[in-house]
């Protein structure tokens, strides 16, 4: 029986990938995130959930670590047999998503938080900080659980919860690794195919190895990564990495001085192997801190064909900067064109500069890699919760409308814009509380007891990384509905402040009935020149707020002194975010979606012939600054982009956005009537992987309010 090609080994892969990926639609109907890599198993996993005796929840550091470790006990076994690896995970630890004990809940300013239409609160949030796998690399396992009974002995506390919690999950992974390298084995007993046979034969070798001791090869320090993924997505869908390249180089360097690897169609195979494995963020491509030169390799380049060859949802970061290696831009790019999609790129024209304005130096702004869905992280040193709080700009607008007409003043654009400030910057200030609550109760409820052991500082001080277990402190809030409200403004400015076309007290009857019997009314408040559209009054809005929430977030800390970054970002979740929003003077009805990130709404130039410039110069015109992201989102028809200038025109449009202080650029290229054919009929395009926001999926696992809004976004190809 000959061995099976290492194409063949990844193509096996990609087809187990599209069997899950229909199982799972027939198990959830759809889903709106990242393809993850968990696996459908059959079977329900029986384990005891731990409670804890004071709550009845699933709280606190005994109570989360006792059922993580059962749950783990339980938890099936997994190795695909063209895989380089074993593992998988078969989703979040059930129980863990128990509420905060009651007495902990932000409850009292719930009614603002409601009034202000903030649904992405940050409050409970979750594991959205970078962690340095370079500790565990270093220390392996045994090493993690040797560094914890360290430590637990020096610090001597009274309290000995901390680190018994630690300990109990690092030994709960360890039984797991166990329970795959026996079952590799009997696997291997049994397999009558030799590449099987010997593929499962070696697996086990690794994985008893890494049981006690740390990686010595690059399949080992892959293997390590894998069983990383896994217990981080399961608990609480933990999803970052960090620059993967440079994690893995001197493992592939020292492989390939030795011997070991001989041929790097192997190494293609361990990276496919990773990505089955799961959807976590990494990225290729980063600086030097020193000095900022590239710090691309020779397996920065096979990561990206891993990536390309598997054809599955990924979600890998290009790094773009001044010195940016050209081969590998290129190389990206022209998998863009190959592929549809591809990696999204991260600017550091924005990021760096931005991130050093909170008086941070450059050289540790280098460091923040891209390792979330529009975030960056400093490695396990950084408690930052990104991607979890959104504040929405729409609703004090309509609030502030309300409150302007019900008063004695004068009704006026400067009045309006006045009172809207005035809330904005209540919203801003609940969000702030709602940090300080954050910090202040989080490690009693829901510790990061995954990210303790990569970072640096919780296990050697016996605090979690939330509270005081790590040396820098900063949070995100991104900002949604932004071209709701410029072209909102402009709308009202028009037809109600210059033209007169109805009164202000007309308008607010009108939004007040959902633009009932008013469709011309709202036709007419559609046609004006949009965000987006160059030098219009909606710009010109579009700036004014953002730079209004830009000031407000960042002018002063919260009342316990931590630092929030300002962003703008809505994830693909408009529908969710524009639910409970009522209509807009933009024509938008009530409950219909908000304007997407910090971009303009689809349509937003008649024609759309300059569409990606005239998109990516309004983005780059209303980024916050700060080094949080105000991601570009450009979807272009594979035909026309070719006709353009194809690769070349692409490489310039990135490199621009990045000069104009650009942060983030997710980009898709597939043809128009593809789109369009696979929105009709999701099954005639089971592989079609589009990105939705900063993270990729199948499109065919997306509802159909997820899937229209990508189609939406082609408007403006033609």
């Amino acid at each position: 029986m000959s061995i099976p090609s290492y194409s063949e080994r990844i193509e096996a892969l990609r087809k187990t990938k599209l069997e899950f990926n229909d199982i799972k639609i027939k198990k959830l109907g759809s889903y709106n995130f990242d393809d993850h890599g968990w696996i459908p198993f059959e079977e329900p996993i029986e384990f005891e959930i731990v409670r804890d005796p004071d709550s009845g929840l699933v709280v606190g550091i005994d109570a989360v670590s006792k059922t993580f470790a059962n749950y783990l006990d339980a938890h099936p076994v997994y190795i695909h047999p063209m895989s380089a690896f074993a593992g998988a995970w078969a989703g979040n630890v059930p129980g863990i998503n128990d509420p905060w004990r009651p007495e902990h809940r932000f409850t009292e300013q719930e009614p603002l938080f409601e009034k202000y239409n903030i649904t992405t609160r940050g409050l409970y949030g979750m594991n959205h900080c970078g962690p340095d796998l370079k500790i565990g690399l270093e220390l392996g396992w045994g090493g993690l659980l040797r560094k914890i009974r360290y430590y637990r002995k020096f610090n001597n506390p009274v309290n000995t919860s901390f680190y018994d919690g630690e300990e109990r999950l690092v030994e709960a992974i360890q039984r797991w690794i166990k329970r795959h390298v026996d079952y590799a084995r009997q696997q291997a007993m049994l397999s009558q195919d030799e590449f099987i046979r010997n593929n499962l034969l070696q697996i086990a070798d690794i994985n008893e190895w890494l049981i006690e001791n740390p990686p010595r090869t690059l399949r080992e320090a892959m293997q390590f990564i894998c069983w990383f993924q896994c217990v981080d997505r399961m608990y609480f869908n933990g999803g970052a990495g960090q620059e993967l390249d440079e994690l893995l180089r001197p493992y592939y360097e020292a492989d390939k001085a030795n011997g070991i690897i001989v041929d790097d169609e192997e190494v293609v195979w361990y990276v496919a192997s990773l990505l089955f494995n799961d959807t976590h963020y990494w990225q290729i491509g980063g600086q030097s801190p020193a000095d900022g030169h590239d710090l691309t390799s020779r397996i920065s380049f096979l990561i990206l064909e891993g990536m390309h060859r598997l054809k599955i949802p990924a979600n890998i970061a290009l790094r773009i900067h001044e010195n940016t290696n050209e081969e590998l831009f290129d190389k990206a790019v022209e998998y863009l064109f190959e592929d549809g999609t591809g990696v999204s790129f991260s600017c550091s024209g924005g990021l760096d500069k931005g991130f050093a304005r909170n008086g941070f130096p450059i050289t540790l702004a280098r460091m923040r890699a891209k390792v979330g869905c529009n975030w960056t992280a400093l490695p396990g040193i950084e408690y930052c919760l990104q991607d979890v709080t959104r504040i929405c700009l729409a609703k004090p607008l309509l609030i502030a409308l309300d409150e302007m007409i019900a008063s004695d003043e004068e009704n006026s654009m400067e009045n309006l814009l006045r009172r809207y400030e005035a809330h904005l910057r209540e919203a801003v200030n609940i969000i702030k509380d709602g940090v300080d609550w954050h910090v202040k109760y989080k490690h009693l409820n829901k510790p990061e007891i995954v990210l303790n052991l990569f970072a640096h500082g919780p296990i050697e001080r016996g605090v979690d990384m939330s509270n005081g277990g790590v040396d820098i402190y900063n949070f995100a809030c991104d900002a949604t509905a932004l071209a709701t409200v410029a072209d909102s403004l402009a709308a009202i400015e028009k037809f109600v402040v210059i033209e007169k076309k109805i009164t202000w007290e007309e308008l607010q009857t009108i939004l007040k009935n959902n633009w009932k019997d008013a469709e011309h009314i709202r036709l007419m408040f559609k046609s004006i020149p949009r965000y987006g559209s160059g030098n219009s009054r909606a710009d010109y809005y579009a700036k004014l707020v953002a730079d209004m929430y830009t000031k407000l977030m960042i002018g002063s800390p919260t009342k316990a002194g931590f630092r929030v970054i300002p962003g703008i970002f809505s994830h693909g979740d408009v529908y969710i975010h524009g639910k409970n929003l009522p209509a807009t003077s933009n024509g938008r009805f009530d409950g219909d979606p908000i304007s997407h990130g910090a971009n303009p709404d689809p349509g937003f130039l008649p024609g759309g012939g300059t569409a990606p410039t005239a998109k990516a110069n309004a983005v780059a015109s209303v980024q916050p600054g700060y080094g949080n992201s105000a991601p570009l989102q450009i979807d272009m028809d594979s035909k026309l982009a070719k006709e353009r200038g194809g690769k070349e025109i692409i490489k310039a449009f990135i490199r621009a956005h990045n000069e104009m202080g650009g942060t983030l650029i997710n980009i898709n290229v597939v043809s128009k009537e593809k789109i369009l054919e696979a929105h009709a009929n999701p099954d005639k395009y089971p592989d079609l992987v589009v990105r939705v926001t900063g993270y990729s999926a199948f499109f065919k696992s997306l509802s159909k309010e997820y899937r229209q809004q990508i189609v939406d976004r082609w408007i403006g190809c033609d």
